[in-house]
């Protein structure tokens, strides 16, 4: 029904960020210029942050970087609210805090207890009785899970709105002192993003919408590769969060996804022929084109998610709602169909099938 934004206050360019890294990691690496490359290489030419260069020059503390995640994500999930519930591209009208039936919190990449939706509805004038569900360590399959969950709450109250928060502050975890080749990977191409989505039931009251047609979620599947929880995740340590990022995601997208996504499609009459868009969260470039080749889809259906990725990393879970806001704002004809899907931690995958209807 509505998305909503809040870009991170320190845009780089991916020059400064190859010639930080290669300051940084040109001692741990003899053949640093060849891996350097991974920056040029990834489509990636921008990327926000919470801070600026300056901050990841210096060594910090995991409580130091958990306390700057829980400050940023305050100031900016209160943004992001802010902008989806009166977002005038998508609504005539603002919705009222009062009307949102449940927040969907999403993150992987900082701790806190109370969680960080309970401390924005401290701020904002939300219901107290509503409702709370943080979901916490789904990396970047997190915001089509949150998609998926809030489906599933819809169905079981048709009448609800509800929000799915995504809030990923990845720079913030970052570690000058880790010098391995995932390091460096994820130092070309993580970013900062935070993300809301209003989400209504087919009984909600959606007057306040001013598009022709929207995505409606028809279905879901969340899948779990068994003995692959070394594929991507955190290791956790006493200076915080290590990143892992097998370089042999996107061979898994063709040997594991593409078989997933036909019989998801199978189970509904549907064949890839039958999608005309396909809502991906862009983990990297080689990620993108597995999708294109396992799916033999057109290359012009991932333009959006290139966009994306192009203008602001990988952002984690927040990423895919950034690309499900360039296919809302598109006046999509009432009937076709869609996928939305990310992949994450586990090793696992959630695909939700749309379909635009008035």
């Amino acid at each position: 029904m509505s998305t909503g934004f809040c870009i991170p206050p320190y845009e780089l360019k991916q020059s400064d960020t190859a010639q930080f890294a290669k300051d940084l990691f040109a001692e741990s690496f003899r053949d640093i210029n060849r891996l350097l490359t991974v920056f040029e290489n990834g489509q990636i030419e921008t990327r926000h942050f919470a801070k600026g260069m300056d901050w990841f020059q210096e060594d910090h503390t995991f409580e130091e970087k958990n306390n700057a995640f829980i400050e940023s994500a305050i100031e900016l999930g209160i943004k992001a609210v802010e902008n989806c519930l009166t977002n005038s591209a998508y609504l005539s009208d603002n919705i009222p805090y009062e009307e949102i039936d449940t927040i969907f919190y999403i993150s992987t990449s900082g701790l806190a207890t109370p969680s960080i939706e309970a401390r924005i509805m401290n701020e904002l004038p939300f219901s107290p009785h509503t409702k709370r569900i943080p979901i916490w360590g789904l990396g970047c399959a997190g915001g089509a899970s949150g998609v998926s969950r809030a489906h599933e709450y819809c169905l079981a109250f048709p009448k609800a709105k509800v929000l799915v928060l995504s809030i990923e502050l990845c720079s913030l975890t970052f570690q000058r002192n880790d010098r391995s080749k995932s390091n460096l990977i994820g130092t070309s191409l993580f970013a900062d993003g935070v993300a809301a989505a209003l989400i209504a039931g087919d009984e909600a009251d959606i007057s306040a919408s001013q598009l022709d047609t929207l995505p409606s979620t028809l279905h879901t599947q969340s899948t779990l590769m068994p003995d692959s929880k070394d594929v991507m995740g955190w290791d956790i340590r006493n200076n915080g969060l290590y990143v892992i990022f097998s370089k042999d995601i996107p061979t898994i997208i063709d040997s594991w996804l593409g078989n997933q996504v036909q019989t998801f499609l199978a189970s509904h009459g549907l064949t890839t022929q039958d999608l005309r868009h396909f809502v991906v969260h862009p983990g990297g470039k080689k990620v993108l084109e597995a999708y294109l080749s396992t799916l033999s889809l057109e290359s012009s259906m991932i333009d959006h998610s290139l966009h994306v990725l192009k203008h602001h990393g990988n952002m984690s879970s927040a990423t895919v709602l950034y690309v499900l806001d360039r296919f809302m704002k598109e006046k999509i004809p009432s009937g076709e169909y869609g996928v939305l899907t990310a992949l994450g931690p586990g090793f696992s995958s959630e695909l939700v099938l749309l379909q635009w209807r008035e």
